[in-house]
């Protein structure tokens, strides 16, 4: 009996890229922004994103076991979506909110869907935006070198002297670069992310105009707007969304043409959010709301089929 290959659609295209090799470049890249994070925020950090990472691991095994689905909890998209979390989360928020936005983030926003692939949304946003409509009190009280209080985004939204805010009274352009102030555990730091961001545009996993479109169009908007754009960009969570968020392969269009258009819709949202809304940050919503107009923007933005032709016989 002769056998019988089976293979999947076209195109087949060899790489020796897996779906944990990638996984593990982007906890890689996330690496100089954890450190960072340690070294501003002490062992708390630590303690957090170890929280958030075993119970993403432990949620999606429980799921994929009751499921009766292979167990693929280990192959490194459970850790990053750990690590995520556990990024856009104040250093000091209660460690059962931290279990509860990872197991909805998890559950929710990843198996009830199929699992890694299937799903629409960006699950550590998923979960985080759980937390935030559950205990809005908690996501949003930050810390920084012992000290309570706004962060810059909110300081500048309520027209705090920044002085009065939590960042270091020296170059305050500097301390929002380097990340000497407070806010959620890995986003503080835009020098950090953008190494590990651009440690993924030479590997190749990410497009480097998602990141440049989204950072740059908040850039223009917010200056347009009449507020400083450099802080603008160095404060929040535009950095990690825009190299980490923004670029996740599942949640983003499929084509050149449509990134480019997702990062454009991002930028706006995001500006419109912090400027005309009551929230001082919007990169979360903002990526979760282009996260649903994804399969609009891959319906109408096509690249041309090989060999096919156009309306005017060309």
């Amino acid at each position: 009996m002769s056998t019988i290959l089976k293979t999947g659609p076209a195109p087949h295209i060899r790489t020796a890229e897996t779906v944990e090799s990638v996984m593990y470049s982007v906890v890689i890249a996330l690496i100089p922004a954890f450190a960072m994070a340690v070294y501003t925020f002490g062992v708390r950090a630590l303690i957090l994103t170890a929280v958030s990472i075993l119970t993403c691991i432990l949620t999606e095994y429980l799921c994929q076991k009751a499921l009766k689905r292979d167990i693929e909890a280990f192959d490194g998209s459970a850790i990053l979506t750990g690590i995520l979390f556990s990024f856009v989360v104040p250093v000091i928020m209660p460690l059962q909110y931290v279990v509860v936005g990872n197991i909805v983030a998890i559950a929710l926003g990843k198996m009830v869907y199929g699992g890694l692939g299937h799903n629409i949304f960006n699950p550590a946003l998923i979960g985080r935006a759980f937390v935030q409509a559950s205990w809005p009190v908690a996501i949003t009280t930050f810390a920084y070198d012992g000290k309570a209080g706004a962060t810059v985004l909110d300081a500048m939204k309520r027209g705090i002297p920044l002085s009065d805010a939590l960042i270091e009274n020296s170059n305050q352009y500097i301390d929002a670069f380097l990340g000497q102030m407070g806010g959620c555990l890995g986003e503080t730091s835009s020098l950090a992310l953008l190494i590990g961001g651009a440690y993924l545009i030479y590997k190749k996993h990410i497009d480097w105009k998602v990141p440049a479109v989204m950072i740059g169009t908040v850039f223009v908007l917010t200056w347009a707007m009449g507020a400083d754009p450099l802080m603008q960009i160095f404060s929040g969570g535009l950095f990690l969304g825009a190299f980490f968020m923004a670029t996740d392969m599942v949640t983003s269009p499929t084509t050149s043409k449509g990134r480019v258009v997702f990062a454009l819709g991002l930028g706006i949202l995001i500006s419109l959010i912090r400027m005309k809304g009551g929230y001082p940050e919007g990169t979360a919503y903002a990526i979760l709301i282009m996260n649903g107009v994804v399969p609009l923007i891959d319906r109408y933005i096509r690249p041309k089929k090989f060999g096919g032709v156009s309306k005017n016989g060309k």
